[in-house]
């Protein structure tokens, strides 16, 4: 069994969607047979591959950052495609964290890189912001444990959608 995990941007533009959900099909094509995916299913990149994963038949492990994550953190339009990923779910774990912040958004990373035999990045290359759990960083985590890398960031992609 392969798992993969996801990194990646939450702001995609909306021209960018079916340009990165069509990239996430091609990295995940040679693992259909035996594929578990993880995610933290956050509107954008994590939601996308979390689609693909289970439309490729795929097990999905949610990542869910803290306790209040559901109520404090989903916004009205992402909560129907959130809920219908978590019923879609093989395994769900939430944090111990009782409020969503930095510390358990780092948290709910670390587990992904500890789950993961490769780790999937929707990232523009960008260097991390300097705020902690952001895309750039858990790629810079994952390269600093010798976790594989695969950056999808397909030609016409843009972020601020």
């Amino acid at each position: 069994m392969t798992t993969l995990a996801v990194t990646g941007h939450m702001d995609l533009t909306e021209e960018s969607v079916p340009l990165v959900r069509a990239a996430l099909r091609e990295v995940l094509a040679p693992y259909r047979e035996d594929l578990t995916g993880v995610s933290c299913i956050a509107a954008g990149s994590d939601t996308l591959f979390a689609e693909e994963v289970t439309a490729a038949g795929g097990r999905l492990v949610v990542v869910i950052p803290s306790q209040d994550y559901r109520a404090a953190k989903v916004k009205p339009d992402h909560a129907p495609v959130f809920d219908r990923l978590v019923k879609a779910a093989a395994e769900v774990l939430v944090m111990p964290h009782e409020t969503a912040n930095r510390q358990a958004y780092e948290s709910a990373n670390d587990v992904l890189l500890e789950r993961a035999d490769r780790l999937v990045a929707v990232w523009n290359g960008a260097p991390p912001g300097g705020k902690g759990g952001g895309t750039a960083d858990v790629v810079a985590e994952a390269r600093a444990a010798g976790l594989p890398v695969d950056v999808v960031w397909p030609d016409g992609a843009a972020r601020g959608g």
